[in-house]
């Protein structure tokens, strides 16, 4: 039998050229792509992005190598979010997760094909019409529900025991989000059991709630609530400092805004919950079915107490209270 390759016999040879050549040709594996939709800016989308792909790499999947991310970020303007969405819609994601309700609702409205992972769910997402049930979603969405606005009895309530003097109460809000008026619905009940009256100072863009909390809008306030969303986050330091000029106490529902200046925070743990959406992420790469996948909420709460702030505004923190707190901020 002639010889061919390194000695071989010629017909061998020639099957493992082919079978080599065949092998060249595959296409590589098709790269996971994954769309991202926030209202943030640049620093703090950076900053809430960041725990999401540390949930990836804890699940081996590594930005730039084995999937790739497409951010949008709004900048502070919900009305950017549709044409957003509609960009990652064109690009084909396989995936698209989304933070906050707004961009939730406008990603459904986008796509009822491309699965959707929501997060940062402080509305009942079935009374926000996202899914049908938590445990049998329905459609193409599902996620993570922080469902904060039922705990607002328990916030006024700590702020009271700190600021026991507290009667007029400034709720800072986003009226263009959609969970606002839950928020503000649940505020006002717990306000009404508490003897507290209510102002509002509304803002739906940064550089307008900006403005406002510099004017002399609510002055007669003696305290704060923070109605959560991607505006008043991104804008916590500001919120914070309006308070403290005014030395007067504030009450918000995440650890960021206790980080920020806010006297204390109570509610849900965001970065846990931005590393958990990577498991809903993995196992939509893997096949699984939005609809299938139940919506899961929060079984764990936090109390951040903001110590430096507390003696600033010369209240004193009561013992009890400093060691319910799962953080105190010093």
């Amino acid at each position: 039998m002639p010889l061919g390759w390194n000695g071989l016999p010629g017909a061998i040879a020639i099957l493992l050229l082919a079978v080599a050549a065949v092998a060249g040709a595959q296409p590589a594996a098709k790269m996971a792509r994954i769309g991202w939709l926030d209202t943030g800016d640049g620093a703090s989308s950076n900053e809430i992005s960041g725990d999401f792909r540390q949930g990836l790499r804890d699940l081996k999947y590594i930005d730039g190598q084995n999937v790739t991310v497409e951010y949008r970020h709004a900048g502070g303007s919900v009305g950017r979010l549709a044409d957003l969405a509609a960009e990652l819609v064109r690009q084909r994601v396989d995936v698209i997760v989304t933070v906050g309700e707004g961009a939730a609702l406008v990603a459904r409205r986008a796509t009822n094909a491309i699965p959707i992972v929501a997060t940062e769910l402080g509305q009942d997402p079935v009374k926000a019409g996202l899914v049908t049930s938590l445990a049998r979603p329905g459609g193409n969405l599902t996620g993570l529900a922080t469902q904060s606005d039922e705990l607002w009895e328990k916030r006024l309530g700590l702020l009271r025991q700190i600021a026991p003097r507290v009667s007029r109460i400034a709720v800072i809000a986003n009226p263009a989000y959609p969970g606002t008026l839950s928020c503000i619905e649940e505020i006002r009940s717990a306000a009404q059991g508490l003897g507290l009256q209510l102002s509002y100072l509304e803002a739906s863009e940064g550089t307008a709630l900006q403005r406002l909390l510099g004017s002399s809008e609510g002055d007669a306030a003696d305290g704060v609530a923070v109605c959560w969303d991607g505006v008043t986050l991104a804008n916590a330091r500001a919120i914070g400092d309006f308070a403290l000029k005014r030395r007067v106490p504030s009450v918000a529902p995440l650890r960021e805004y206790a980080s920020a200046g806010a006297l204390l925070s109570f509610g849900t743990n965001l970065p846990a919950q931005r590393r958990r959406a990577a498991y809903y992420v993995d196992k939509i790469l893997k096949g699984a079915k939005p609809a299938d996948l139940p919506v899961e909420r929060p079984t764990l709460f936090e109390l951040v107490v903001n110590a430096t702030t507390a003696r600033t505004l010369g209240l004193t923190v009561p013992p009890a209270l400093l060691i319910l707190a799962d953080d105190v901020l010093q």
